[in-house]
C-alpha cells in the first residue's frame, strides 16, 4: 500500500520519471460526478514544466488520458484510471551519475533499501510522479466544488523574501504563483540569481480551503491536520508543514492563541481551521515548506555504489525553485484529503444513516 493514499477516496500512482508513462488509479469516486476533462488538463497545465525561466526546461505536454471509470462524461463509481505519457526524456543526461549518489537526493536510500535503482532522473523518487497526483486532485476538486468547497494555493515565501499580503486571485496570474504582487519581483530576482549561480533556492506555499464543513477528521488516529501533514510531507522536497499559526503558536500565551467564539463565528484564526484534529468550519490554512532543489550544477562531494569518494557533476534540466510547481501539488493533495474525509464522515450519526435508508424519505 506504499503507493496508495486515502481510505475511502483512494489514489494509487504508478510510473517513473524516464519510463513510458506515469499515472494514477482513483478508487472510491462516487458515481454521477461530472468529469470535466478540460479542467483536469488545466490543472496539469499549471504544474507542467518548461513554461518559463522559473521552472525546469524539460518540456512535457502532460496530456492526460482517462482509461476507465467514466462513461459519457460522468463517473460510473468504478476505478478511474488516468495516464500521462512521458515524451521528452533525456536519459543520457544521467549516464555519468549512474553509479554515484547525488547529494540531497534519494539515490542512497533507494539503493540501500532495494539494492537497485533507476538512476534516470531519480526514477520513482522523481517529482515527475506528482503530475499524477495533480490529475487525481483535479477529480477531487470537481467533487468538492459540488458541495461548495474551494482549494487554492500560492507562494508566500522565496528564500527570505516573504509576502505581507495574500492575494489568491493575483497568484493565478503570476508566473511563480506569487501571493503578494509587492514582493513578486524580488522573489523572481532571488530565483534567477540562484539559477545564474548554478544553484537553487527554497520556498514556501500557502494552501487555503474555504467552505469546509464542521466535522471532517477522525479522532486520535486519522485527524484532519495529521493527515494533511502526512500528505504534504509525502511531496518531494517538503521539509515542514504548519497548520494555522504553526510553529509561531509555541511562542504565544494561551490567551493569545485561543480563538474566541461569538454567534458570528471565530474572532481570530490561529488554529487554522481544525480543533482536536476535526475541521471547525473555519477557513483551513496549511503552510508547506520546500527545501532547495537538490539538483544543482555545482561540483559536490559524494560516494559511489562501491563506497569510493567521488565528485558529482550534474547535467540535465532542473527547477531552480521546486516550491513553485510544488504548490500546485500541495493544493491537489489537500483536495484529496478533504474529499477522503468527506466520504469517511458520512454515516457518523445514526440519524444520517436512517435518513438515507428510510423508505419515508
Amino acid at each position: 500500500m506504499s503507493n496508495t493514499f486515502g481510505k475511502r477516496f483512494c489514489m494509487t500512482t504508478f510510473g517513473e520519471s524516464h519510463g513510458k508513462a506515469i499515472g494514477c488509479i482513483l478508487d472510491g469516486v462516487p458515481a454521477g460526478l461530472e468529469i470535466d476533462e478540460e479542467f483536469i488538463q488545466s490543472e496539469l497545465d499549471r504544474r507542467k514544466p518548461g513554461k518559463n525561466a522559473y521552472a525546469t526546461a524539460r518540456k512535457e505536454p502532460d496530456s492526460v488520458e482517462i482509461l476507465s471509470g467514466v462513461f459519457e462524461g460522468v463517473s460510473t463509481g468504478t476505478p478511474i484510471a488516468m495516464v500521462i505519457y512521458n515524451t521528452n526524456q533525456k536519459s543520457k543526461d544521467y549516464s555519468n551519475i549512474k553509479d554515484l549518489f547525488r547529494p540531497g537526493h534519494a539515490d542512497f536510500t533507494y539503493w540501500e533499501k532495494y539494492g537497485i535503482r533507476d538512476y534516470r532522473g531519480g526514477g520513482r523518487s522523481s517529482a515527475r510522479e506528482t503530475a499524477a497526483r495533480v490529475a487525481a486532485g483535479a477529480v477531487a476538486k470537481l467533487m468538492l466544488k459540488r458541495v461548495g468547497i474551494e482549494v487554492k494555493s500560492g507562494i508566500f515565501k522565496i528564500g527570505d523574501i516573504e509576502a505581507k499580503d495574500y492575494n489568491f486571485e493575483y497568484a493565478k496570474t503570476s508566473e511563480i504563483f506569487a501571493l503578494d504582487p509587492l514582493v513578486e519581483s524580488q522573489q523572481k530576482e532571488t530565483i534567477l540569481k540562484a539559477k545564474e549561480a548554478h544553484d537553487s533556492i527554497g520556498g514556501a506555499a500557502l494552501v487555503r480551503a474555504t467552505g469546509v464543513p464542521v466535522g471532517l477528521g477522525e479522532p486520535i488516529y486519522y485527524k484532519l491536520d495529521a493527515v494533511l501533514a502526512e500528505a504534504m510531507m509525502g511531496i518531494n522536497a517538503v521539509k515542514g508543514v504548519e497548520i494555522g499559526e504553526g510553529v509561531y503558536s509555541s511562542q504565544l500565551y494561551g490567551s493569545e492563541n485561543n480563538d474566541e467564539m461569538t454567534k458570528e463565528g471565530f474572532v481570530t484564526h490561529h488554529a487554522g481551521g481544525t480543533l482536536g484534529g476535526i475541521s471547525s468550519g473555519d477557513t483551513l490554512d496549511i503552510k508547506v515548506y520546500f527545501k532547495p532543489t537538490p539538483s544543482i550544477f555545482k561540483p559536490m562531494k559524494t560516494l559511489n555504489i562501491h563506497g569510493e569518494e567521488v565528485t558529482c557533476e550534474l547535467k540535465g534540466r532542473h527547477d531552480p525553485c521546486v516550491a513553485i510547481r510544488g504548490s500546485v501539488v500541495a493544493e491537489a493533495m489537500a483536495a484529496l484529503v478533504i474529499a477522503d474525509m468527506m466520504l469517511l464522515n458520512m454515516g457518523r450519526k445514526m440519524d444520517d444513516v436512517a435518513r438515507y435508508y428510510s423508505k419515508n424519505v
